[in-house]
């Protein structure tokens, strides 16, 4: 009787709305994944105001001669920037040639990275108040993602994420296949019809 019980629980977590003819079964949204994507929203959001305030200072610092070592460093945090963006997509590419990306203690550790190069160097554009105020948004937002990822990623909560992500990929196929039972089941009910005199 238990492996019954196992079967089924896939199938616990859907919503059944069904007509006479065409059942609908929608599975039902895990609350812990729906905060995770949350979370990765704004911790791409945080990563594109940290490119944008970078490509900023990297163009202010080319084009007026300020300082040509700080308009190289802004690219190197452009490119590590979109890694880390990269990395919130978890693309199963990025993850196998960059397991630490994988877990979120490592995220975490590249995220803050980010923020600290943000935030480097903030009194060379003084009279650029807009900039100065550009990159300390985008730094301390990305430097609280990241710091989150990171005790997140010590308290093993990025387990936890891929278990119920399995979980959820299993209740979506278990509704994939039923939705196709209950599409030959319909056919062969019309043609029993048909057939019958």
């Amino acid at each position: 009787m238990a492996p019954d019980i196992e079967e089924a629980e896939p199938l616990a977590n859907t919503a059944t709305t069904s007509s006479p003819n065409n059942p609908i079964v929608k599975p039902k949204s895990d609350p812990v994944l729906a905060t995770c994507r949350c979370f990765s929203f704004v911790t791409v959001v945080a990563s594109l105001l940290c490119i944008i305030a970078n490509v900023f200072s990297a163009i202010r610092s080319f084009r007026n001669g300020y300082d040509i070592f700080d308009g190289i460093f802004r690219c190197y945090a452009v490119v590590i920037a979109v890694f880390v963006i990269v990395a919130e997509t978890e693309w199963s590419f990025v993850t196998k040639f960059w397991k630490v990306l994988e877990y979120w203690a490592g995220r975490g550790m590249l995220q803050i990275f980010v923020a600290v190069m943000t935030r480097a160097y903030p009194d060379t554009y003084a009279e650029r108040h807009e900039i100065l105020l550009l990159q300390d948004i985008a730094s301390y937002t990305l430097l609280a993602c990241g710091l989150i990822y990171v005790v997140s990623g010590v308290l093993c909560l990025g387990f936890l994420k891929r278990a119920r992500q399995n979980k959820e990929v299993s209740a979506q196929q278990a509704v994939k296949d039923l939705q196709e039972l209950e599409r030959r089941r319909a056919e062969l009910e019309a043609l029993l019809i048909v057939d019958t005199p």
